[in-house]
């Protein structure tokens, strides 16, 4: 993703990784963080469905694929900054800290947030990835052809 190109791709970028981040790891570092700012609930944590669509080879026509569980949260800061939080699953208080997180990153204490939540949330998302890369390398089976010498 190209950050020139979309001036909403870190917005999307902290956004994706609070969501995907699990919920005990957000809220921990949520309750380490420094910062607690003054806020109003605009849309309060509420559990719902959503539609997920998919495409046979990434081209095809589209088609549903099933459901899934999302909850979703909106708050607005005191100076009037407005943060969304939409995560899979049923857990309030996740889509609750993912909004005052991006309301946060969109505010000059964006620093401390980015510091303080989003590099390890990073850090623990590369750990995963390469946990998963090593298991699934393990199981790769190499295919070899021997000459037989018949020419």
């Amino acid at each position: 993703m190209n950050m020139m190109s979309d001036p909403n791709a870190a917005r999307k970028d902290w956004l994706g990784l609070l969501a995907k981040s699990p919920a005990d790891e957000v809220a921990r570092l949520w309750a380490a963080l420094p910062i607690k700012p003054e806020h109003s609930i605009l849309r309060a944590p509420e559990i719902g469905g959503v539609m997920v669509r998919g495409r046979a080879g990434a081209v095809g026509a589209a088609f549903n694929l099933g459901e899934m569980t999302v909850t979703r949260a909106s708050v607005k800061l005191a100076d009037g900054t407005v943060g969304h939080g939409y995560v899979q699953g049923r857990c309030k208080d996740h889509a609750l800290h993912a909004a005052l997180a991006d309301a946060l990153l969109q505010t000059g204490a964006a620093e401390a947030v980015e510091a303080g939540m989003l590099a390890p949330l990073r850090a623990a998302a590369a750990a995963r990835k390469e946990g998963r890369a090593a298991k699934a390398a393990a199981t790769k089976v190499d295919f070899f052809t021997m000459v037989r010498g018949e020419d």
